[in-house]
């Protein structure tokens, strides 16, 4: 899993292109997959932190995406 970008960085229509499909995933379990394969990424947002947007994370076929504070960072599947 890499890092790819935040929604903030890209156009409206990548953001739509790249939320398609989205499902809801464990918070905790992609918590500690960033943990363990993006660490820069968990220390960066203080994951180990409550984050009352926990439950807008979510995955498709191509992304993880971690939301945090109102930030939706997609990360690419390997």
């Amino acid at each position: 899993m890499t890092y790819e970008c935040c929604c903030s960085d890209i156009t409206l229509s990548e953001w739509q292109k790249k939320m398609n499909g989205v499902k809801p995933i464990n918070y905790k379990w992609l918590v500690n997959k960033i943990k363990k394969y993006i660490p820069q990424l968990y220390e960066a947002l203080a994951l180990e932190y409550y984050n009352p947007y926990e439950n807008k994370c979510g995955v498709n076929q191509d992304y993880y995406i971690l939301v945090h504070s109102s930030v939706e960072y997609f990360i690419k599947k390997k």
